[in-house]
């Protein structure tokens, strides 16, 4: 079992930053792909990026790609998701998930945080 917990998420003005965390904990990640998810009220959740955790390879979604950023920290089991730029339409809350294989597929994951509010003003 792995778990997962969020945080860094607030309120923030447009064209601000903030940093999200996700603590892992229980079994060792160091072989899994940890992604982001966001999900916006009454919309589907999708996708902002994923990190395999072997070799440190990255890929966003395209609505986030030059304004995010995910990184991890071998030493404190974390995962990171930096966030520039925001934008009002990057309201939601961010979910922090854990599997065995890296895609855009929330499918993929098998393991999930309990999510952090993300609220972007105009």
């Amino acid at each position: 079992q792995v778990q997962l917990v969020e945080s860094g998420g607030g309120l923030v003005q447009a064209g601000g930053s903030l940093r999200l965390s996700c603590a892992a904990s229980g079994r060792t990640v160091s072989s899994y792909a940890m992604g982001w998810f966001r999900q916006a009220p009454g919309k589907e959740r999708e996708f902002v990026a994923v990190l395999r955790w072997s070799g440190g390879s990255t890929y966003y979604a395209d609505s986030v790609k030059g304004r995010f950023t995910i990184s991890r920290d071998n030493a404190k089991n974390t995962v990171y998701l930096q966030m520039n730029s925001l934008k009002p339409e990057d309201t939601a809350i961010y979910y922090c998930a854990a599997g065995t294989v890296a895609g855009g597929s929330s499918n993929l994951y098998h393991y999930w945080g309990q999510g952090t509010q993300v609220t972007v003003s105009s």
